[in-house]
């Protein structure tokens, strides 16, 4: 039996520093800028730096990196990519006898223009292949014997299978922890309040929680009470450099980030994520550490390209950030 079974995406990430470029301001970009090159020309890059990323595996790089017993269900093309993946996950001793490798996509590429400005914005050119195409049939239900199943953002076919996957963690006595993207959040409210009130662990981004609640992310307070409402477990709420907040449908738990240097934000939710349910498992359910743990692990995290580079190992030491307690 293993301790988690992550599901999600695995990509791998092609970090850029490319020179030539302008920054041109227009309404027309939905952020208000757009990178602009020239066209019919070569274009100099002062960097590359490859790296493999994604929710699924990231968060099992973390829970491996934790000593946990850790297998990742998901798919890769038939490719370079696809074996660069699976070779790194197993590394890590991360299990990945539930990979399947299919020639119908390529694996997932993500291409990250980084340090472009001052301000170290960053650009992502997203190919979304072969972590699409895994369905039912594919997964070995009666072979995915653990303690924790773990969803990060699902997408395509894995995506349809959302409320499957937590009925079955839920039918097997296994807990379940998810982080659920666009496709999740999108559903019909009564099917996805069906499927929160089964899950052990939410985790939001302040814009995925303002969306699921339909409430502005600075009203803490009134965000979850109406995620408490639909969900009995443990929910999260990340806030970037304003740091977290977590409820437990008693009590709200409030910690700000460990200031240092950002060299790539990449995996850094994911990071968090894993840190927090690494922590939530070893300390049997302590928020308190469990934050600490996260940000600790987020933090790392931060300091080094790419998403897996940082992560802590168990026994490392950290830094551990406040956390303040208000009941509810």
């Amino acid at each position: 039996m293993y301790d988690i079974i992550t599901f999600g995406s695995a990509t791998i990430d092609i970090f850029l520093k490319p020179e030539g470029f302008k920054i041109l301001k227009k309404k027309d970009f939905s952020t208000g800028k757009g990178i602009c090159f020239p066209t019919g020309s070569k274009i100099d890059i002062k960097d590359i730096f490859f790296a493999t990323g994604g929710g699924g595996t990231n968060t099992a790089a973390t829970f491996a990196k934790q000593g946990f017993s850790v297998a990742y269900c998901g798919s890769v093309g038939d490719d370079l990519g696809g074996q660069k993946i699976i070779e790194e996950l197993r590394q890590l001793g991360i299990d990945t006898q539930f990979v399947l490798k299919t020639r119908d996509k390529n694996t997932n590429h993500s291409i990250v223009f980084t340090t472009l400005t001052e301000r170290e914005d960053r650009t992502i050119l997203v190919y979304r292949g072969a972590s699409d195409v895994l369905n039912e049939k594919d997964i070995p239900w009666q072979n995915l014997k653990a303690k924790w199943l773990y969803l990060a953002p699902l997408s395509g076919k894995l995506g349809d299978l959302f409320e499957k996957l937590v009925d079955f963690a839920k039918n097997n006595n296994i807990k379940v922890a998810v982080n659920p993207g666009n496709c999740q959040l999108s559903l019909p409210v009564k099917d996805l309040k069906r499927i929160l009130k089964k899950v052990d662990i939410l985790i939001l981004n302040q814009e995925e929680a303002a969306f699921l609640t339909k409430i502005p992310y600075q009203k803490e307070k009134e965000i979850f009470k109406k995620i408490d409402e639909v969900c009995d477990g443990v929910a999260i709420m990340t806030k970037g450099e304003r740091g977290v907040t977590v409820s437990d449908g008693k009590n709200l738990y409030r910690s700000k980030p460990i200031i240092g240097k950002v060299v790539d934000r990449t995996g850094a939710g994911d990071s968090f994520a894993s840190g927090f349910i690494s922590g939530f498992v070893q300390s049997d359910g302590n928020i308190e550490y469990s934050i600490q743990l996260a940000m600790a692990n987020s933090s790392s995290c931060l300091k080094q390209l790419g998403a897996k580079n940082g992560l802590l190992k168990n026994g490392d030491a950290f830094e551990k950030v406040k956390v303040k307690k208000e009941t509810i």
